[in-house]
């Protein structure tokens, strides 16, 4: 029986390319000459330094620029709040987000029941597996879905037939 997954998968290293080019255009940009603006990084947690709010937003700008030519989906960064740390210095910790919320799991499987196609979806762990008859049922799933799903980015992988 034809299969495939709904995953939501960040490659880690091409996330850490685009923060070590980050921090290179960040330390040649004259605007930023003498600050200690910075993005670090710990697994899937970075964390974003400026001088100020305004220069904190210019960085986040850079770094979303880069994430973005490597092909990185930036609605799946979780912003928090800006922290003050000493005097007019400031932090942000943006989190990327991988796997799917067991929320929007079960969205997209009560999508895909309510569209009345011959195909079961299954949660299984932070996967939706998706299983039909024919690969043309599978196919119109796959375009359910990425029609109903625009708040967050998904793949499709192990397709089988």
């Amino acid at each position: 029986m034809p299969s495939f997954d709904i995953v939501s998968e960040v490659d880690k290293q091409e996330v850490k390319n685009a923060v070590e080019q980050a921090n290179k255009e960040v330390s040649t940009r004259f605007d930023f000459k003498g600050s200690d603006a910075r993005v670090e990084q710990a697994d899937y947690v970075l964390t974003l330094f400026a001088d100020d709010e305004f220069k904190l937003d210019q960085v986040q700008d850079v770094l979303n620029n880069n994430l973005i030519k490597r092909s990185i989906d930036i609605k799946c960064l979780e912003f928090d709040k800006t922290e003050k740390i000493t005097g007019n210095k400031v932090k942000r910790v943006v989190t990327v987000k991988t796997g799917l919320e067991i929320e929007l799991a079960k969205r997209i499987v009560k999508d895909i029941k309510e569209s009345k196609l011959k195909v079961q979806a299954t949660i299984q762990g932070d996967v939706v597996r998706v299983s039909g008859a024919k690969r043309d049922l599978l196919q119109e799933a796959i375009a359910l879905v990425r029609k109903q799903v625009t708040d967050f980015p998904v793949q499709f992988l192990n397709f089988r037939d």
